[in-house]
C-alpha cells in the first residue's frame, strides 16, 4: 500500500526541482527525503526522476505518479476543508480573502447572502493584497478570494474564476468640492484635484485613458490601495473620486459625497477566485447567486 509520505515527499521534489529545495519547504533533512523517494520508487518499480543538470526531471512513470499524487492531494486538502467548515459537526464555515481595493460596501453585499444560513454561519474575513491572498488561498487557509481580477492565466494555483458582476463607475466628491469645480460634466474636472485608487487596481489603467481622452489632466492629490481610507479623504473634501455606479447611494450616504456624473465606458468588474471543487461550498453558491441578483437589479 502507497504511503502517504512517500508521495508527500515525491511531490515536493516534483515541484521544487531539487531535493535541497524540496527539504527546506518540509523542513527535513535531504538524506530523509532521497530515503523515502528509494522506498517509493522500489514500491512502483521504476525510476520517477532523472538528473538533467543540477535539476531533477520526471520520468514518464514520474509524470503519471504525480498526477494520482496531486489529486490525491486534492481529496486530502477537501477533507480538510470540509472538517474546517464545521461541516460535520452540521456548521458551515467560510473563509474568505478580500482585496484592498474592493469597496466594503461591495464586500458587504457580496458576502451578505453567505449569512443566510444565520447562527449555523461562520464567516471569517481577512484583507489584504491579490497575490498574498492567492498565496493563502492555495495553501488552503482560504476558501474564496474577492477580487477586482481573475485568476492569471498559466499560473501554479489551479482554480476558477467567477465574474460576479461589473458596473460603470461615477465620479462623486465633497458638496463644497463640487461647488468650486463647476460647470458641465467631464470638463468642470480638468485640472480638478482627484484621488485615484492604487496602481495595482485594475481600474486605473481605464481610468487615466478616459483622463486622456478628455485631456481633462487631473491633479493627483493622492494615491490609495485601500478604498476606505480613499473615501475618507474625499469625505474630508481633498480631491475628486470614482466608485462602482452600483454603489453610489450606499456611498455617498456614508461618507456626505454628491455625484458629479457618470462613466459608462470604464467599467469595474468584480470576482469570486477558488481554489477547484470549493463552489460546491453552499455558502459560495450563495453568493453567486446573490451577486447575479444584485447587479442584475442594478442593471434593470
Amino acid at each position: 500500500m502507497l504511503n502517504y509520505k512517500h508521495l508527500l515527499y515525491f511531490h515536493a521534489v516534483a515541484t521544487q526541482g531539487t531535493v535541497a529545495k524540496a527539504a527546506q519547504q518540509l523542513h527535513v533533512s535531504a538524506q530523509a527525503i532521497s530515503m523515502q523517494l528509494q522506498l517509493l520508487e522500489e514500491q512502483v518499480g521504476e525510476d520517477l526522476f532523472q538528473k538533467q543538470g543540477r535539476l531533477l526531471q520526471l520520468t514518464e512513470a514520474g509524470k503519471t505518479v504525480l498526477h494520482y499524487a496531486s489529486r490525491i492531494f486534492d481529496l486530502g486538502n477537501e477533507l480538510e476543508q470540509v472538517v474546517r467548515r464545521g461541516v460535520l459537526a452540521g456548521q458551515e464555515t467560510l473563509r474568505v480573502g478580500i482585496c484592498d481595493i474592493i469597496p466594503k460596501a461591495m464586500a458587504f453585499r457580496l458576502l451578505q447572502p453567505a449569512r443566510a444560513a444565520g447562527m449555523a454561519m461562520h464567516l471569517i474575513c481577512r484583507e489584504g493584497r491579490f497575490e498574498d491572498l492567492l498565496l493563502d488561498l492555495g495553501a488552503h487557509r482560504l476558501d474564496l478570494v474577492l477580487s477586482d481580477r481573475a485568476l492569471p492565466p498559466g499560473g501554479v494555483l489551479r482554480g476558477h474564476s467567477s465574474l460576479l458582476g461589473a458596473s460603470g463607475l461615477a465620479v462623486l466628491a465633497h458638496p463644497d468640492l463640487c461647488r468650486a469645480w463647476p460647470g458641465a460634466f467631464p470638463g468642470c474636472l480638468r485640472l480638478a484635484p482627484f484621488l485615484l485608487p492604487g496602481s495595482e487596481a485594475t481600474v486605473r489603467s481605464q481610468l487615466e485613458a478616459w483622463f486622456d481622452a478628455h485631456d481633462l489632466r487631473p491633479i493627483v492629490m493622492g494615491e490609495f490601495d485601500d478604498g476606505a481610507l480613499l473615501k475618507s479623504f474625499a469625505r474630508a473634501g481633498d480631491g475628486f473620486i470614482v466608485a462602482p455606479q452600483v454603489l453610489v447611494r450606499e456611498v455617498c450616504a456614508e461618507y456626505g459625497l454628491q455625484q458629479v456624473g457618470t462613466i459608462d465606458s470604464v467599467v469595474e468588474q468584480f470576482y469570486a477566485v477558488s481554489v477547484e471543487r470549493a463552489y460546491d461550498h453552499p455558502a459560495v453558491r450563495r453568493i453567486l447567486d446573490g451577486a447575479a441578483a444584485m447587479f442584475g437589479a442594478a442593471a434593470a
